[in-house]
C-alpha cells in the first residue's frame, strides 16, 4: 500500500519531473521540479493553495518520480509526459484541430509548393500555421500563378509539357525549360514572401526587371512588372504594426470568472501576419503567469517555426529554462520578453484587451442562444444543462441511443453516453426514445451523483 507521508520523505533534492495518480492509475499532473523534496511537499502540506490544487490533491492516490540531470531535461520531459497522457489538472490545449502550414521541399532540386497539415523531421521549410485555412489556400494560389513554379505532385521527367506550361503557369522542370539555378531563385523568393521580407523580393524584382528592359526581353519586364504590383498588393492587405520586430508572437491573456482566453499574434517583418485564440475552462483560479507557462510549453513543444521573442505580458517563474530549452529547438537564441513601456507593451496590452473581446464575445454568444432557448420553450430558467438523444441502427437491427451533453452552450464529450436499446424489436425510434430517456431518468433519481447533476 502506499504511504504519502512515508514516500515523501523519500523524495530526492533532485530535479526532475514528478507524476500524481489517482486510485485508477491515471495520470491527473506532471510538473517539474528543480527539487522534487521541495516541490512536492509543498502540495501535501496545510498552505494557501487554490481550489484546482486542492481539487488535485484530494484526488491524489499515489505518485512517482523520474529524477534528471538538469532541469532542462526536466522541462523537455515534463512537455512530452502531458502531451503524451493529457492530465486533467494541466493546462491543455484542448483544440483538437490541425492547422494548416505551407510546405516547401527544399531538398528537392524542383521544390513544389503545398499546403499540409502534418508537420514531419524531413528538412523541408514550412510557414505557418494558418488559423483561416482559406488564407493558407489564398497564398498557395497566389504563388503558384505569381511565381509558375511545378503544380504535380511527384516530380519525374515527361515526353511532353503539361497544360499549365501552356497556359503560362508552369515553366515546366520536367522538360528541362528551366535551369535548377532558374527555379531555386523563384523558392528563394517565395520563401522570403512567405517569411514577410517583402522589400528584399521587389529590390530583386526591380532589378531583374531592369535587367530584361535592357536586354528588350520586354515580355518578361512585363511579367515581373506584373508581379511586384501582385506582391505589393498581398503586402497592403497585411495589418501594418508599429512594431519594430521582425519575428515575434505575442501572447495575450484574459480570464473572467467562468473561463479564460489565450490570444496570439504573429509578427513576421514588422507586420501582423495572423492570429490565433485559445479557450479553458477550467483555469480560473490559476494566476495569469501560471497559465502562459503552461500555455507556452504545451503550444510550442511541436511547433517549426519558433519565432526570436515571444512578449507576455507577465514574467514566469521558469522563464529562464524555457528560453534555453526553445533556443535549443531553434538553433538560436529565443527570448521570453515581458515590456514595461514603449510600442512593445501596447501590442502586448492590444494582444490582452483581444483576448477579452473574444472571451466576452464567446460568452454573450452563448448566453444569447440559451437565453432564446429559454424563451422559446418557456423556461423559468436558463437551460444551463442540456442532453440530446439521438438513435441509429442497421435495418432495424443493431438497435442503439447516442447521448450528447453540453453545459452552458459547450459540448462535454466526457459525458457523452451510448446506450443499447433492450426493449424494442424492431424501427419503431419513438419506442427506442421512450425507452432510453425512462432508463436515463430513473438512472438519475436513483443516482443522484451520477445523473442531473447540478452545473456549477
Amino acid at each position: 500500500m502506499f504511504d504519502i507521508e512515508t514516500e515523501l520523505k523519500k523524495l530526492p533534492d533532485k530535479s526532475g519531473v514528478y507524476i500524481m495518480r489517482d486510485k485508477f492509475d491515471n495520470i491527473i499532473y506532471v510538473g517539474k521540479a528543480i527539487s522534487l523534496k521541495r516541490r512536492v511537499k509543498q502540495y501535501f502540506r496545510k498552505n494557501n493553495k487554490t481550489k484546482r490544487i486542492e481539487n488535485m490533491v484530494a484526488t491524489v492516490d499515489h505518485f512517482e518520480y523520474i529524477v534528471t540531470d538538469n532541469e532542462a531535461e526536466a522541462l523537455i520531459l515534463e512537455c512530452n509526459l502531458i502531451k503524451e497522457n493529457r492530465p486533467k489538472f494541466n493546462v491543455l490545449l484542448k483544440d483538437d484541430k490541425t492547422y494548416p502550414y505551407i510546405k516547401i521541399d527544399v531538398k528537392s532540386d524542383y521544390p513544389a509548393v503545398i499546403v499540409t497539415r502534418k508537420i514531419l523531421n524531413d528538412g523541408a521549410k514550412y510557414f505557418g500555421p494558418y488559423a483561416n485555412p482559406g488564407a493558407a489556400r489564398e497564398m498557395i494560389n497566389f504563388i503558384k500563378e505569381r511565381f509558375k513554379i511545378r503544380q504535380c505532385k511527384n516530380f519525374r521527367s515527361k515526353d511532353r509539357a503539361c497544360l499549365n506550361y501552356h497556359i503560362g503557369k508552369c515553366l515546366a522542370p520536367c522538360m528541362g525549360y528551366v535551369s535548377k539555378e532558374d527555379y531555386r531563385k523563384q523558392i528563394d523568393q517565395i520563401i522570403m514572401l512567405l517569411e514577410g521580407k517583402t522589400s528584399v523580393i521587389l529590390k530583386e524584382i526591380e532589378k531583374e526587371m531592369k535587367e530584361a528592359s535592357q536586354n528588350m526581353d520586354f515580355e518578361k519586364a512585363a511579367e515581373l512588372r506584373d508581379r511586384k504590383l501582385a506582391i505589393e498588393r498581398v503586402n497592403e492587405k497585411q495589418k501594418v504594426s508599429n512594431i519594430s520586430e521582425n519575428n515575434i508572437d505575442v501572447i495575450g491573456v484574459f480570464k473572467n470568472e467562468l473561463s479564460v482566453c489565450v490570444e496570439i499574434f504573429f509578427v513576421r517583418g514588422s507586420k501582423m501576419i495572423d492570429r490565433e485564440h485559445y479557450f479553458f475552462n477550467d483555469l480560473k483560479d490559476m494566476d495569469i503567469s501560471e497559465i502562459i507557462s503552461g500555455f507556452i510549453k504545451q503550444y510550442y513543444i511541436d511547433r517549426p517555426d519558433l519565432p526570436n521573442r515571444i512578449m507576455i505580458q507577465e514574467e514566469i517563474e521558469d522563464k529562464g529554462i524555457i528560453e534555453e530549452w526553445l533556443g535549443n529547438r531553434a538553433g538560436r537564441k529565443v527570448e521570453l520578453k515581458t515590456p514595461q513601456k514603449g510600442e512593445k507593451q501596447r501590442f502586448v496590452e492590444m494582444a490582452v484587451r483581444n483576448a477579452e473581446i473574444t472571451l466576452e464575445n464567446k460568452s454573450k454568444d452563448k448566453f444569447d442562444i440559451l437565453n432564446e432557448l429559454k424563451e422559446v420553450l418557456g423556461l423559468d430558467v436558463l437551460p444551463r444543462k442540456i442532453e440530446t438523444f439521438d438513435i441509429s441502427n442497421i435495418s432495424g437491427s443493431y438497435l442503439v441511443a447516442g447521448m450528447c451533453v453540453a453545459e452552458d452552450g459547450i459540448i462535454k464529450r466526457n459525458l457523452s453516453r451510448r446506450f443499447k436499446i433492450k426493449t424494442v424489436m424492431g424501427q419503431d425510434d419513438p419506442k427506442c426514445m421512450e425507452e432510453v430517456v425512462t432508463r436515463r431518468i430513473k438512472h438519475s433519481l436513483e443516482n443522484p451523483k451520477g445523473g442531473f447533476r447540478k452545473t456549477s
